[in-house]
């Protein structure tokens, strides 16, 4: 279709007069047909000094029906389409719902647009928080998601920013601390949407809040209040800081760790929002007007709130307890009791509830998944225990078999040698030779004061030779059963009587 402004030859401004008059084709299908504007139709015909022809509006079939559906309306605002569909089609109604929806929604009464006051607040007197959610970020193997923790004094406009891979009320409660610290006091008053972490139940203006969050406001001495629904203008300083760090922060910046977010959070905070200016008072920066605020404030206790996440655990028959997608190593000496872990958002401690002032075991917390983290003097005692409960079955049954073998362990002690490979070998030996020809053997070394196990296998080699015995082998040098039977050695004075025969002979030859 060409430009509305393109020229227009003789023959087709005849075309298009004549398509008009005398076939009554309208404007829109002469343009159709022509490959031209419908502007330049009009603008033709006009020109030709002919009427448009313009079609009569069509009846349509909701149209009995727009004043019913127009006082019904006006009853209930908040109807459903669906439902007044239902309604008009009892009283013979024969459209489609799908076109029905969009003729009640021109029908509809619009809600008046409200005017809100913009709120005065005194320095040091409120602050607003909330949280907002950003995505999810991939740690390891497994995929977080990601909040920003958001405090604003409602005066001067300093916001605090922090974010944390979780919403839950730990990380609801370092949010506050970590705001304080970082304003060097805390507000009067506290504004809240309706959280979880804050309000647990809400009946008109009647608020139950979190016990926790009251525990927090008595330490720091500030009142939590709770937004009214559906007013908006009441956090609105909180709202517009969010989009802010969405958009003016967060948004295409790239970050080794949450550590890290926090860190250039902390930096926007104070040197790219601090300097934007207030806007009640142009002629004063955040910065500035945070300085005037400061006195104001109230002054934080000598020590911060306790917030670590407290979760009751058990571990199994291996030292581990399970927090979090991981597994996370206790001492051997407390498996299958039920534990206690202290955990921050950068460190898991484990206690024992019937010593809690004593840590079991302290690690760096992890926010990957099926991650096991051990501390490896926890590995290495539980090594050490198996080794001596070996050992000390290896014990029991040299002693049983061979009471000789006890003097013998005892005194190698006593010099300080190696008894784990003393009782390998031994058992070794015990296995090879049996338990009567080994007690002899060791009570011969015992004696004699030769306490090494070569000396054994010397006594073994000789009283099995005294015996008529084969010395034993350790490895079976074949599969044939014809090798377990025994030859009767031949007298070497056989060989002697051949070598006299051979010597006779050669003497008579010469």
């Amino acid at each position: 279709m060409s430009a509305p402004h393109q020229p227009v030859s003789a023959e087709e401004s005849a075309a298009i007069l004549r398509l008009h008059h005398v076939e009554r084709w309208p404007v829109g299908t002469i343009a159709g047909q022509l490959h031209r504007h419908h502007d330049t139709v009009e603008r033709v015909l006009a020109h030709g000094g002919i009427p448009i022809m313009k079609q009569a509006p069509r009846g349509r079939l909701v149209d009995a029906y727009v004043p019913f559906i127009e006082e019904t309306l006006a009853k209930y605002p908040r109807l459903r389409a669906s439902r007044l569909w239902g309604m008009v089609a009892a009283r013979g109604y024969t459209g489609s719902k799908s076109g029905f929806r969009a003729i009640v929604s021109r029908l509809r009464p619009r809600r008046a647009a409200e005017a809100y006051l913009r709120r005065a607040v005194l320095p040091g007197e409120e602050a607003q928080v909330d949280w907002a959610h950003f995505g999810k970020i991939t740690v390891g193997r497994a995929e977080r998601p990601l909040f920003a923790f958001v405090m604003v004094l409602s005066f001067s406009r300093m916001r605090f920013v922090s974010f944390a891979m979780r919403a839950a009320m730990p990380s609801f409660l370092r949010g506050h601390v970590e705001a304080f610290r970082f304003f060097g006091a805390a507000p009067r008053v506290i504004l809240y949407d309706n959280l979880k972490s804050a309000v647990l139940e809400r009946e008109g203006d009647a608020v139950r809040f979190h016990p926790t969050l009251l525990a927090l406001a008595g330490h720091y001495r500030f009142e939590p209040r709770a937004c009214a629904p559906y007013r908006p203008n009441e956090k609105g300083r909180v709202e517009r800081a969010i989009r802010d760090v969405r958009e003016g922060f967060f948004a295409a910046r790239s970050f080794t760790s949450v550590e890290d977010l926090n860190a250039q959070a902390c930096a926007w905070c104070l040197q790219i929002a601090g300097e934007r200016r207030v806007p009640d008072a142009k002629e004063k920066t955040v910065a500035d007007a945070f300085t005037d605020e400061l006195p104001r404030l109230v002054e934080l206790p000598g020590d911060d709130f306790p917030v670590e996440e407290r979760v009751v655990v058990t571990s199994g028959k291996t030292p581990y307890v399970r927090f979090d997608r991981n597994d996370y190593s206790v001492p051997h000496t407390h498996v299958c009791r039920s534990l206690t872990v202290l955990a921050t958002h950068d460190r898991v401690c484990v206690v024992d509830p019937q010593t809690p002032l004593v840590t079991l075991a302290e690690h760096r917390r992890s926010y990957d998944r099926d991650q096991r983290i051990e501390h490896e003097p926890h590995v290495r005692a539980l090594v050490e225990e198996k080794r001596r409960a070996h050992q000390s079955r290896g014990f029991d049954r040299l002693f049983s078999a061979a009471p000789s073998t006890r003097g013998m362990i005892e005194k190698l002690a006593e010099r300080g040698a190696n008894l784990g490979g003393a009782t390998s070998g031994l058992l070794q030996l015990l296995d090879r030779v049996g338990a009567d020809m080994l007690e002899r053997a060791v009570a011969e070394v015992v004696a004699g004061g030769q306490l090494e196990l070569r000396a054994v296998h010397f006594a073994l080699d000789r009283l099995r030779y005294e015996a008529g015995l084969a010395p034993p082998l350790t490895v079976a040098v074949t599969g044939d059963l014809r090798a377990n039977s025994q030859v009767r050695p031949h007298a070497l004075s056989t060989y002697d009587r051949l070598h006299a025969n051979e010597d006779g002979g050669a003497d008579g030859k010469q």
